[in-house]
């Protein structure tokens, strides 16, 4: 079962599928290394990157993520002032020192050439003695959002594992066990984290996934200056804000001033995630900053999140926040076990896509939705995404990245307030929606699946 500590892992950025994966998939290679007795004798080590990995990982980081994975470090904890230049000394000496081992040689080889992959997001490390034998070779695909299977793995049934009380897989089952248990889709959730995880209660993971989304955003809206990578994007969060503050004050506010600070709060996430910042998958770090934008706009400015009419924005209710989260995860697991949260799968619209809707169904919750609105609100925010491309410019996690969370963080709360108008009936259900989405990702051209091949990133090179 996918839980809230699957979909929700702190890293840095700027993609989880080609950062905090591969920079995982690293980690454990090394640890093989060290379980087999091996790292005394490696003397060079190299990596290989396939498809989406090879055409935008340079501008994504993949080649920073495997350094630093190499090296020991792991994406929740390695501290994103120092990435950058742990990595470019790895670089400059094409030497890293294996964790237990001695430095070693290092080369990274990027294959745009090779077709026929298993996953879009392939890469293969192979470790070398002194004499150029091959030691130890691992083949990994980055399947989105963090998650990392071996290549052999893929498209395995999973066994074993506890077993939980609602092992929901499908919208209709989930609608189906909250109406025989009595309880919401958060409850759920709740019971089925409770059994994976019986001495760590769900609620202080989701309030420091939540803290560490508020931090993101009030980083974001301080930062100023360019964001790196050559195509001289500036930060624009810090200036928005102002201007939002300042129009607020004005005899003539803005009606839609309320959109501007969600907006300012999502890009004030992905301007951080752009720059290698600390920021949580939510469910992937390219929709980064969906999510906590919404959560924000609950926490400081609905009635019971905090804001008007709940005393202040003083950080909002815990219970609230567990419930937002956790019915979040309800549906951000649906589109991972159904579907894919991956760009190179299946475009954007597995990832700000899927954080639309598991935005719009948390928010739905925190109103006071039953299971059906929520479940329509989900559907809602994913139907209007269907057929997303992901065509980052450059390669990089920037343009139309930043905004494209703008705008899913909007249609989030749109999706909320269109489900809460109605009883939870509707035409088409997220199940059909999901099973539309997966199809229409695998009739998507690769070119348009984060390869920068086609799309915005090729008009953008021909201006």
């Amino acid at each position: 079962m996918i839980g809230a500590r699957d979909l929700f892992k702190i890293g840095i950025g700027p993609s989880s599928s080609h950062t905090v994966g591969p920079m995982k998939a690293a980690a454990v290679f090394v640890s093989g290394l060290a379980a087999s007795g091996l790292v005394g004798r490696v003397a060079r080590v190299s990596v290989t990157l396939f498809g989406s990995l090879a055409w935008t990982g340079r501008g994504h980081g993949t080649d920073k993520a495997v350094m630093l994975g190499l090296a020991g470090h792991a994406p929740e904890t390695v501290d994103p002032d120092e990435a950058d230049a742990l990595a470019a000394a790895i670089a400059a000496e094409a030497r890293v020192s294996l964790p237990g081992g001695s430095a070693v040689g290092f080369e990274l080889v990027l294959d745009r050439t090779t077709c026929g992959l298993a996953h879009p997001n392939t890469l293969a490390f192979a470790a070398f003695d002194a004499a150029g034998d091959r030691l130890f070779t691992e083949r990994w695909c980055s399947v989105g959002g963090g998650f990392v299977l071996r290549e052999a793995d893929l498209g395995r049934a999973q066994t074993g594992g506890t077993v939980v009380p609602f092992p929901f897989r499908s919208g209709t089952e989930l609608l189906r066990m909250g109406e025989h248990a009595g309880l919401s889709i958060a409850g759920i959730v709740a019971a089925n984290e409770r059994a994976l995880y019986p001495d760590a209660p769900p609620e202080a993971h989701l309030e420091h996934v939540a803290s560490a989304m508020m931090a993101c955003i009030d980083r974001g809206l301080r930062a100023e200056g360019e964001l790196p990578g050559g195509l001289r994007v500036r930060r624009r969060a810090p200036q928005l804000l102002r201007r939002a503050e300042a129009a607020s004050g004005s005899n003539s506010a803005p009606p839609h001033r309320s959109i501007d600070l969600i907006s300012v709060y999502a890009i004030a996430v992905n301007e951080e995630n752009a720059a290698g910042g600390r920021v949580v998958t939510a469910p992937t770090n390219g929709a980064a900053g969906v999510i906590p934008a919404v959560l924000r706009h609950w926490r400081d400015h609905c009635p019971g999140g905090g804001g008007p009419g709940g005393g202040g924005p003083g950080g909002g209710s815990g219970d609230g926040i567990a419930q937002f989260l956790l019915t979040a995860t309800a549906i951000g697991a649906l589109f991972k076990m159904n579907a894919s949260i991956s760009g190179a799968e299946v475009g954007c619209q597995g990832e700000v896509g899927v954080a639309c809707s598991m935005a719009a169904a948390g928010l739905a919750a925190a109103l006071g939705g039953t299971n059906a609105q929520i479940e329509n609100a989900a559907e809602i925010g994913m139907e209007h995404h269907l057929g997303m491309t992901c065509d980052p410019i450059g390669g990089l996690v920037q343009i139309p990245c930043i905004e494209r969370n703008a705008f899913g963080a909007v249609k989030a709360i749109t999706a909320a307030s269109l489900a809460l108008a109605g009883d939870g009936t509707h035409h088409v259900s997220l199940d059909r929606v999901i099973a539309t989405m997966r199809a229409t990702g695998a009739d998507m051209h690769a070119k348009y699946k984060e390869t920068s091949l086609g799309g915005l990133a090729v008009a953008y090179a021909e201006c």
